[in-house]
């Protein structure tokens, strides 16, 4: 329970439109509320906020959609309660910092410039995410904010699988394999280390399944490779992302189509994937239909097969495989797609359960399967909230 005068880590993770926070006790990391503002399948934006019981505080349509919108109302709505919420910390998500950002830090005037200038990295990240966080920096003035990056799980990563067969002059501009997902799959193999610490010394794969999706092969506790590498593009396919692409295509879609770097990107970003086989991009919709729906289950079976290619290759790049865990929108809920992922994979000991993944169960692999196979709810925000915290205790 929450009083007047507790101080607060408000987190922020934001999308090209979507926006979704938390908030979390300064001292005790507690969780107080949570919430979003996101657009439906309907195209109808809303703005939802939960306490730490799941009771509604706010539920209602909102007129205008985009992260600017919602960045408004929360702000509106914690203003009209800070005296019960004082936010000291604002964490924000940061899909990339460049190959010199990847540790969390205090936001500070060059870092912004320097985020400013590594965008093309991130094209459909970075520039919203600066936005928001000058958003931010307005409405809270007295606050400090930390960013946390989504490569910084990654920083680990050997040569090998670090950089791209090309002039050491693009590798001085930034141009390697980065990783993302990574605060997804920090708290993962946190959450995983509390319980069995043993497994600091195997081999794992994290498979973060949502609609933006990638794989991480993790060895004595390290990233030692992912599937997305210089952008959130690359590895599986994707909602609707392409994943990856022989670089043919894109010197075809250059040449012959005629197509800017815009179009290819918007084409590669946001018609590509699951939309571009099915004309749908949400998963469980496309399950639904899938019985009944030849496109539908074209898609799933697309994603499915990228999925089970990836725990192969990342097996291998590992020597072997201990433990695959599914996590993501996706892989929490999707009992369909965690079977169609393990299936046929039983000549590297992975047998599932169907009983105990249709049955929702945390462990869904049989009794006797030489690789455990489980499914973890992520939480990112309450690896964000660490983070703050121990910068703050630094300080």
């Amino acid at each position: 329970m929450t009083t007047a005068n507790d101080q607060f880590i408000l987190t922020v993770n934001c999308g090209s439109s979507s926006l979704k926070f938390c908030l979390f006790g300064l001292q005790n990391l507690h969780p107080a509320l949570s919430g979003s503002v996101k657009t439906d399948i309907a195209g109808e934006t809303h703005f939802i906020i939960q306490d730490e019981g799941g009771e509604y505080l706010a539920n209602h349509p909102l007129a205008q959609a985009g992260v600017a919108a919602g960045i408004r109302e929360l702000s509106g709505w914690l203003h009209n309660h800070s005296n019960r919420y004082t936010i000291r910390v604002v964490a924000h998500r940061i899909v990339q910092g460049g190959p010199k950002h990847r540790e969390p830090e205090i936001i500070s005037d060059s870092l912004l410039n320097e985020l400013q200038h590594y965008s093309y990295l991130a094209p459909n990240h970075l520039p919203v995410e600066i936005k928001a966080i000058k958003a931010f920096q307005e409405i809270f003035p007295e606050s400090l904010a930390v960013a946390c990056f989504d490569t910084f799980f990654h920083r680990h990563l050997p040569g090998q699988a670090k950089y791209y067969p090309l002039p050491a002059s693009y590798r001085e501009k930034g141009v390697m394999r980065y990783g993302f997902h990574g605060l997804s799959y920090e708290f993962i193999l946190e959450t995983l280390l509390q319980k069995h610490p043993k497994l600091v010394g195997q081999k794992l794969i994290i498979a973060h399944l949502g609609s933006g999706a990638s794989m991480a092969a993790v060895c004595n506790g390290k990233s030692v490779d992912t599937t997305m590498g210089f952008s959130p593009l690359g590895g599986l396919v994707m909602a609707t992302r392409s994943g990856d692409l022989d670089p043919g295509v894109i010197l075809y879609l250059l040449r012959n189509e005629k197509l800017s770097a815009d179009e290819i990107d918007e084409l590669l970003s946001e018609q590509s994937g699951l939309q571009a086989i099915a004309g749908c991009a949400d998963m469980e919709s496309l399950v639904k239909r899938s019985a009944s729906d030849q496109k539908a289950g074209q898609a799933i079976e697309l994603f499915c097969y990228t999925v089970k290619k990836f725990i192969g290759a990342l097996a291998a790049a590992m020597g072997g495989l201990d433990m695959l865990v599914f996590t993501g929108g996706i892989g929490e809920n999707a009992a369909l797609v965690r079977e169609q992922c393990c299936h046929g994979l039983q000549f590297m000991g992975l047998e599932l359960s169907r009983r105990r993944n249709s049955a929702g169960h945390k462990w869904i692999s049989k009794s006797g399967s030489k690789v455990k196979i489980g499914v973890l709810k992520t939480n990112e925000a309450a690896i964000m909230a660490k983070h703050a915290q121990t910068l703050i205790g630094n300080l």
